[in-house]
Protein backbone atom coordinates (compact mmCIF):
# COMPACT_ATOMS: atom_id res chain seq x y z
CA UNK A 1 0.00 0.00 0.00
CA UNK A 2 1.23 3.63 -0.44
CA UNK A 3 0.86 6.58 1.68
CA UNK A 4 -1.94 7.10 -0.57
CA UNK A 5 -3.65 4.81 0.19
CA UNK A 6 -3.58 5.01 3.64
CA UNK A 7 -6.29 7.59 4.72
CA UNK A 8 -6.48 8.71 8.37
CA UNK A 9 -10.51 10.59 8.97
CA UNK A 10 -11.18 12.14 12.16
CA UNK A 11 -14.72 10.97 13.52
CA UNK A 12 -16.97 13.40 15.60
CA UNK A 13 -16.40 11.72 18.55
CA UNK A 14 -13.09 12.38 19.05
CA UNK A 15 -11.66 8.78 17.74
CA UNK A 16 -9.75 8.87 14.22
CA UNK A 17 -10.33 6.00 12.07
CA UNK A 18 -8.05 4.43 9.30
CA UNK A 19 -8.71 3.71 6.13
CA UNK A 20 -8.04 2.50 2.71
CA UNK A 21 -8.71 4.87 0.00
CA UNK A 22 -8.47 4.37 -3.88
CA UNK A 23 -8.93 6.45 -6.84
CA UNK A 24 -9.40 5.46 -10.58
CA UNK A 25 -7.14 7.09 -13.34
CA UNK A 26 -9.08 9.83 -13.71
CA UNK A 27 -8.83 13.52 -12.99
CA UNK A 28 -12.46 13.82 -12.28
CA UNK A 29 -15.36 14.67 -11.75
CA UNK A 30 -15.63 11.12 -10.76
CA UNK A 31 -18.66 9.36 -8.46
CA UNK A 32 -17.52 8.05 -5.12
CA UNK A 33 -18.18 4.86 -3.39
CA UNK A 34 -17.84 3.97 0.78
CA UNK A 35 -16.94 0.43 0.84
CA UNK A 36 -17.61 -1.48 4.32
CA UNK A 37 -15.64 -4.34 5.52
CA UNK A 38 -17.04 -7.57 6.51
CA UNK A 39 -16.42 -8.51 10.19
CA UNK A 40 -12.49 -9.35 9.16
CA UNK A 41 -11.07 -5.89 9.16
CA UNK A 42 -9.55 -3.99 6.02
CA UNK A 43 -8.78 -6.90 4.59
CA UNK A 44 -6.54 -7.85 1.53
CA UNK A 45 -9.97 -8.75 0.28
CA UNK A 46 -11.82 -5.65 0.85
CA UNK A 47 -8.80 -3.75 -0.33
CA UNK A 48 -8.81 -5.69 -4.05
CA UNK A 49 -12.64 -4.61 -4.21
CA UNK A 50 -11.45 -0.92 -3.42
CA UNK A 51 -9.06 -1.66 -6.06
CA UNK A 52 -11.46 -3.01 -8.87
CA UNK A 53 -14.27 -0.29 -7.86
CA UNK A 54 -11.43 2.12 -8.80
CA UNK A 55 -10.45 0.36 -11.90
CA UNK A 56 -14.17 0.90 -12.74
CA UNK A 57 -13.87 4.52 -12.55
CA UNK A 58 -14.68 4.93 -8.40
CA UNK A 59 -12.93 7.15 -6.35
CA UNK A 60 -13.51 4.56 -2.68
CA UNK A 61 -13.09 4.90 0.73
CA UNK A 62 -12.80 2.11 2.89
CA UNK A 63 -13.27 2.87 6.58
CA UNK A 64 -11.71 0.60 9.44
CA UNK A 65 -14.78 0.27 11.31
CA UNK A 66 -13.21 -1.61 14.91
CA UNK A 67 -11.77 1.66 14.86
CA UNK A 68 -12.74 2.13 18.83
CA UNK A 69 -11.76 -1.45 19.71
CA UNK A 70 -8.61 -2.26 17.78
CA UNK A 71 -5.15 -1.00 16.47
CA UNK A 72 -5.08 0.27 12.82
CA UNK A 73 -4.49 -2.18 9.94
CA UNK A 74 -6.47 -5.01 12.08
CA UNK A 75 -6.76 -8.06 9.92
CA UNK A 76 -8.60 -11.13 11.21
CA UNK A 77 -7.98 -14.58 9.64
CA UNK A 78 -11.77 -16.22 8.53
CA UNK A 79 -11.45 -18.57 10.85
CA UNK A 80 -11.47 -16.36 13.93
CA UNK A 81 -14.60 -14.80 14.21
CA UNK A 82 -15.44 -16.76 17.63
CA UNK A 83 -12.41 -15.83 19.33
CA UNK A 84 -10.61 -12.69 18.00
CA UNK A 85 -13.50 -10.99 15.64
CA UNK A 86 -16.42 -11.24 17.69
CA UNK A 87 -15.42 -8.57 20.19
CA UNK A 88 -14.90 -6.02 18.18
CA UNK A 89 -17.99 -6.71 16.28
CA UNK A 90 -19.92 -6.97 20.02
CA UNK A 91 -18.27 -3.59 19.79
CA UNK A 92 -19.66 -1.45 17.23
CA UNK A 93 -22.95 0.54 17.72
CA UNK A 94 -25.51 2.27 15.74
CA UNK A 95 -24.20 5.49 17.06
CA UNK A 96 -20.75 4.92 16.47
CA UNK A 97 -21.17 3.55 13.15
CA UNK A 98 -23.16 6.36 12.08
CA UNK A 99 -20.32 9.03 13.03
CA UNK A 100 -18.03 6.82 10.97
CA UNK A 101 -20.33 6.44 8.23
CA UNK A 102 -20.32 10.82 8.12
CA UNK A 103 -17.04 11.61 8.59
CA UNK A 104 -16.26 8.73 5.70
CA UNK A 105 -18.77 10.55 3.64
CA UNK A 106 -17.31 14.00 4.39
CA UNK A 107 -13.82 13.38 3.74
CA UNK A 108 -15.20 11.61 0.44
CA UNK A 109 -16.99 14.28 -0.93
CA UNK A 110 -13.94 16.81 0.27
CA UNK A 111 -11.73 15.22 -2.13
CA UNK A 112 -11.93 17.64 -5.25
CA UNK A 113 -11.95 14.81 -8.21
CA UNK A 114 -15.58 13.47 -6.71
CA UNK A 115 -19.04 14.41 -7.36
CA UNK A 116 -20.23 15.05 -4.14
CA UNK A 117 -24.03 14.34 -5.12
CA UNK A 118 -23.19 11.05 -7.10
CA UNK A 119 -21.95 8.84 -3.86
CA UNK A 120 -22.91 5.41 -3.37
CA UNK A 121 -22.18 2.48 -0.70
CA UNK A 122 -21.12 -1.18 -0.84
CA UNK A 123 -20.70 -3.24 2.25
CA UNK A 124 -20.18 -7.22 3.42
CA UNK A 125 -21.50 -9.49 5.31
CA UNK A 126 -21.69 -6.77 8.81
CA UNK A 127 -20.73 -4.34 5.74
CA UNK A 128 -23.69 -4.88 4.09
CA UNK A 129 -25.97 -4.27 7.41
CA UNK A 130 -23.67 -1.04 7.67
CA UNK A 131 -24.50 -0.31 3.96
CA UNK A 132 -28.43 -0.30 4.88
CA UNK A 133 -27.43 2.30 7.98
CA UNK A 134 -25.16 4.30 5.36
CA UNK A 135 -28.39 4.64 2.98
CA UNK A 136 -30.52 5.75 6.01
CA UNK A 137 -28.18 8.45 7.48
CA UNK A 138 -26.66 9.98 4.15
CA UNK A 139 -27.67 11.11 1.32
CA UNK A 140 -26.57 8.36 -0.86
CA UNK A 141 -27.59 7.82 -4.85
CA UNK A 142 -27.03 4.04 -4.18
CA UNK A 143 -26.82 1.10 -1.93
CA UNK A 144 -25.88 -2.16 -2.16
CA UNK A 145 -26.00 -4.76 0.81
CA UNK A 146 -23.97 -8.48 0.37
CA UNK A 147 -25.25 -10.96 2.66
CA UNK A 148 -26.09 -8.49 5.46
CA UNK A 149 -26.60 -10.62 8.74
CA UNK A 150 -28.04 -7.86 11.52
CA UNK A 151 -30.08 -6.02 8.71
CA UNK A 152 -33.52 -7.14 10.17
CA UNK A 153 -32.24 -4.92 13.45
CA UNK A 154 -32.59 -2.07 11.44
CA UNK A 155 -35.56 -2.47 9.61
CA UNK A 156 -37.34 0.45 10.92
CA UNK A 157 -34.94 3.22 9.51
CA UNK A 158 -36.19 1.85 5.79
CA UNK A 159 -38.28 4.77 6.07
CA UNK A 160 -35.19 6.86 5.57
CA UNK A 161 -33.67 5.10 2.64
CA UNK A 162 -32.31 8.02 0.23
CA UNK A 163 -31.38 6.05 -2.29
CA UNK A 164 -32.29 2.96 -4.29
CA UNK A 165 -30.76 0.32 -2.75
CA UNK A 166 -29.34 -3.63 -4.06
CA UNK A 167 -29.34 -6.53 -1.59
CA UNK A 168 -27.76 -10.00 -2.38
CA UNK A 169 -28.25 -13.14 -0.21
CA UNK A 170 -27.34 -16.80 -0.80
CA UNK A 171 -29.89 -19.19 -0.75
CA UNK A 172 -27.84 -22.02 1.23
CA UNK A 173 -26.72 -19.25 3.66
CA UNK A 174 -27.61 -20.48 7.24
CA UNK A 175 -26.31 -17.48 8.98
CA UNK A 176 -29.21 -15.31 7.81
CA UNK A 177 -32.42 -16.72 8.27
CA UNK A 178 -35.39 -16.51 5.10
CA UNK A 179 -37.47 -14.35 7.84
CA UNK A 180 -34.77 -12.29 8.36
CA UNK A 181 -34.36 -11.39 4.88
CA UNK A 182 -38.23 -11.02 4.35
CA UNK A 183 -37.80 -8.61 7.45
CA UNK A 184 -35.97 -6.72 5.77
CA UNK A 185 -37.23 -6.42 2.07
CA UNK A 186 -40.89 -6.09 3.60
CA UNK A 187 -39.86 -2.97 5.49
CA UNK A 188 -38.70 -1.57 2.42
CA UNK A 189 -41.42 -2.11 0.13
CA UNK A 190 -43.99 -0.57 3.06
CA UNK A 191 -41.53 2.34 3.16
CA UNK A 192 -42.60 2.74 -0.84
CA UNK A 193 -38.48 2.58 -1.38
CA UNK A 194 -37.04 1.34 -4.66
CA UNK A 195 -34.92 -1.76 -4.00
CA UNK A 196 -34.03 -4.93 -6.13
CA UNK A 197 -33.88 -7.94 -4.05
CA UNK A 198 -31.45 -11.03 -5.55
CA UNK A 199 -30.97 -14.57 -4.05
CA UNK A 200 -28.74 -16.34 -5.31
CA UNK A 201 -30.02 -20.03 -4.76
CA UNK A 202 -26.85 -22.07 -5.20
CA UNK A 203 -24.71 -19.67 -2.77
CA UNK A 204 -23.50 -19.56 0.61
CA UNK A 205 -23.10 -16.52 2.81
CA UNK A 206 -19.51 -14.57 1.86
CA UNK A 207 -20.18 -16.06 -1.55
CA UNK A 208 -18.05 -12.95 -2.94
CA UNK A 209 -14.96 -13.37 -1.23
CA UNK A 210 -12.52 -15.59 -3.21
CA UNK A 211 -10.62 -15.82 0.28
CA UNK A 212 -13.18 -17.44 2.06
CA UNK A 213 -14.17 -21.45 1.20
CA UNK A 214 -17.50 -20.47 0.88
CA UNK A 215 -16.51 -18.72 -2.78
CA UNK A 216 -18.87 -19.37 -5.32
CA UNK A 217 -16.76 -17.80 -8.79
CA UNK A 218 -20.35 -17.80 -11.01
CA UNK A 219 -22.31 -16.22 -8.19
CA UNK A 220 -19.58 -13.81 -7.64
CA UNK A 221 -19.28 -12.90 -11.25
CA UNK A 222 -22.90 -12.68 -11.71
CA UNK A 223 -23.68 -10.43 -8.76
CA UNK A 224 -20.92 -8.04 -9.53
CA UNK A 225 -22.20 -7.64 -12.89
CA UNK A 226 -25.42 -6.49 -11.20
CA UNK A 227 -23.60 -4.11 -8.68
CA UNK A 228 -21.60 -2.30 -11.40
CA UNK A 229 -24.65 -2.34 -13.86
CA UNK A 230 -26.69 -0.66 -10.79
CA UNK A 231 -23.57 1.77 -9.77
CA UNK A 232 -23.37 3.39 -13.30
CA UNK A 233 -27.24 3.60 -13.56
CA UNK A 234 -27.38 5.52 -10.71
CA UNK A 235 -23.68 6.76 -10.09
CA UNK A 236 -22.21 7.21 -13.65
CA UNK A 237 -18.70 6.29 -14.49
Amino acid sequence: MSDQNNVIISVADGTEMHAYAAFPSSTGPVPGIILLQEAFGVNHHIRSVADRLAAAGYAVIAPELFHRTAAPGLEIAYSDFNTVAAPHFQGITVEGLTADLQAAHAWLTSQALVMTTKIGSVGFCLGGRVSFLANAVLPLAAGVSYYGGGTHLLKDRAAELHAPHLFFWGGLDAHIKKEHIAAVTDAVEAAGKPYINTVISYADHGFHCDERPSYHPQAAAEAWALTLAFFKEKLGA
